[in-house]
Formats: C-alpha cells, sequence, structure tokens
C-alpha cells in the first residue's frame, strides 16, 4: 500500500484494503487479548496481597472471556469467500403489497446493520412497487467477513402484523425471500461461458424519482445452465449496469459452486427455503404480541423494532454456532462409519 502506484488500480487498491482490514479484525483483537492475558497475570499476584483488587480481577476475567468467545465466532469463518463482501437480494413473496412494504423494511434492517459494524453498502439494484416498497432490491456490503456472517440470511423472512394496507384492519402474512452471495473479486476463477447467458436490455422502471431512467440501460443477465437470473439499473449507464450485472452474476454462480462442494461432502442443510407457509428460517411478530425468532437455531428477541433496527447479530452469531455443531455432528457420524 505504500507503492506509489498503489492507487493507480482502484479497483485492485480496494481489494487490498479490504485483505488489510479482514486480517487486521482477526489480528488486532487477539494481540489485545494476548496482551489481557499476560496483564491478568501481574494483576493476579497483587490481587494476592491486597484483596480490594478481586473485584478488578472478576471484571478482567469476564472482558477476557468474551474476547475469546469473539475470536471463536470469527474462527467458525474460515469457508472459501467467508472473508468476501456479501451481495444480498431481498424479493418479495406471498402477501401482495405487504410483503413488498416487508421487503423494503428487510432492506434498511441489512442497511443499518451494515452501518452498525461500519460496513459499507452499495445499492446495485431496486425495482419499486406501485403502491409501497419494493419487488426487489440487490445490495452489495463490504467489510472483514460480511458474507461468513450474512451467508446464514440465505432463506424466507416472514412477518406477521396487523396489515397498514387493510382497510379492515384484519392480521396479515407475508414473505420476503433473501438470497446473499460472495462478492467474489475478478482474481477468482469463475468459469462462464458467454454463450450460456443471454442479455436482455430494457427501461429502468420503479415508482419515480432516481430509481426511474428514461432509456434501456438496466441490463438482465440469463445463465442458462444454472437457472440463475440477475438484473442491475441502479446506474444511468448501460456500461456500468452490465458491469455490475456480470459480477452479480459470478457471485451467484461462485455461492453455487461453494454449496455443490459442501453437498459433496455431507447431507447440507437446504438454506434457500420455498415460497409459502412452513419454509421460512425465521419469524417476525408484530402481532398478537412482539417477537422474533428463528425457526433453526430457537434465538429469539422480544422487541420486534430493536430487530428491524439492524440489531440482528444475535442472530447471525447463533446461526454460526447452528451451522458449526451442524457439521460437526456429520463429521463424527462420518468418523464412527469409518
Amino acid at each position: 500500500m505504500a507503492q506509489p502506484d498503489f492507487w493507480n488500480n482502484q479497483e485492485r487498491a480496494q481489494e487490498t484494503v479490504g485483505k488489510l482490514k479482514g486480517l487486521n479484525s482477526i489480528v488486532k483483537p487477539m494481540e489485545e487479548t494476548l496482551g489481557a492475558a499476560e496483564d491478568l497475570a501481574g494483576l493476579l499476584e497483587m490481587a494476592d496481597e491486597d484483596s480490594s483488587l478481586v473485584a478488578d480481577v472478576t471484571a478482567e476475567i469476564d472482558k477476557i472471556e468474551k474476547r475469546v468467545e469473539e475470536l471463536e465466532l470469527k474462527a467458525l469463518l474460515n469457508g472459501p469467500f467467508d472473508n468476501a463482501g456479501a451481495i444480498i437480494t431481498i424479493h418479495a413473496r406471498d402477501g401482495g403489497t405487504d410483503a413488498s412494504d416487508w421487503a423494503e423494511m428487510l432492506l434498511r434492517m441489512y442497511t443499518l446493520w451494515a452501518q452498525r459494524n461500519d460496513y459499507s453498502t452499495e445499492l446495485l439494484d431496486r425495482q419499486d412497487d406501485e403502491t409501497a416498497g419494493i419487488k426487489n432490491a440487490s445490495i452489495a456490503v463490504r467489510g472483514p467477513m460480511a458474507y461468513g456472517y450474512l451467508k446464514g440470511e440465505t432463506g424466507m423472512h416472514r412477518l406477521v402484523r396487523i396489515s397498514p394496507f387493510n382497510a379492515e384492519g384484519k392480521r396479515q402474512t407475508s414473505f420476503a425471500a433473501v438470497d446473499v452471495s460472495p462478492e467474489v473479486s475478478e482474481s477468482v476463477e469463475i468459469e462462464i461461458d458467454e454463450k450460456d447467458v443471454r442479455e436482455d436490455v430494457f427501461r429502468a422502471s420503479g415508482a419515480g424519482g432516481q430509481h426511474v431512467n428514461k432509456t434501456s440501460s438496466a441490463i438482465r443477465l440469463t445463465h442458462f445452465p444454472s437457472g440463475v437470473v440477475v438484473q442491475c439499473q441502479a446506474e444511468r449507464s448501460q456500461h456500468k449496469n452490465r458491469a455490475t450485472a456480470w459480477k452479480m452474476l459470478r457471485s451467484r454462480l461462485a455461492r453455487l459452486e461453494e454449496e455443490r462442494r459442501e453437498a459433496e461432502q455431507a447431507a447440507k442443510y437446504k438454506s434457500q427455503a420455498k415460497v409459502g407457509f412452513g419454509s421460512q428460517i425465521r419469524s417476525y411478530f408484530l402481532h398478537p404480541d412482539q417477537r422474533v425468532k428463528d425457526a433453526r437455531t430457537g434465538w429469539q428477541e422480544t422487541n420486534f423494532l430493536y430487530v428491524l433496527d439492524g440489531n440482528i447479530d444475535g442472530f447471525l452469531d447463533s446461526t454460526l454456532k447452528w451451522r458449526a455443531k451442524e457439521n460437526a455432528g456429520r463429521e463424527l457420524k462420518e468418523a464412527e462409519k469409518d
């Protein structure tokens, strides 16, 4: 980074800066924890002579244990793309206007989570609903271990509330599908035959304002072998939208390849839920009481608005532990067979 020509290639420079942040997010907390452990030894000797320091010792042990737990969680992020940025795509599903509104609420939730963790976000695509909310949207979340933390969010998210769009004030259940893929760099080889990809050019659409484009600049790519479809209409430039769409396609195919490898090792948990009741990974309740509960881990929060303001770390951490436990269980069974 100290080289005079470091910033000549902006994309490569940003990738290097991202690697440094990723390394520092592990090395610095580890150095601080090791240093705190050394200081604790001296504090224990002092406490032997002065009992008034016992409370300080207890507090310091609690701090070190918390740091160690955080490092153990980061140690679980050892997948091939876990240190990459994440591309989150949200689609409104069952529930009509409520589902579109719910999809936008989830978009806001992930954006606020990124801000709380000092991650950057970029809107890649957004298609507004005619009445309220969004039909779908994609954002890139960039920061240390972004994909590793967020990949467990893939699946169906269910909302139960009194609908603000229903004049009779009835309870409404709506769904939004979340898909998370790693933002892979150009240095990662992803085989894509351009003959297998159809490109469609169309006009950007939306409810108005900055999301509407009067020229045909929006790009949709369809990858026939995998069935993956991505689109980008965030920019006015067709060239920029095309480049972003190809990046999104590479990311989706990288995730499919990651899943394929995992499936070869063991029967993988199907995190891509189907549309409809009984298939959600998490339920969010505003009626009859406030709570958010993960169907996989059992983790629960009783403050709906607190979660929607981006405070989802408890869910992310519990999912990491749950996945690690699932993998350990499968490895144990395989070892017993051998």
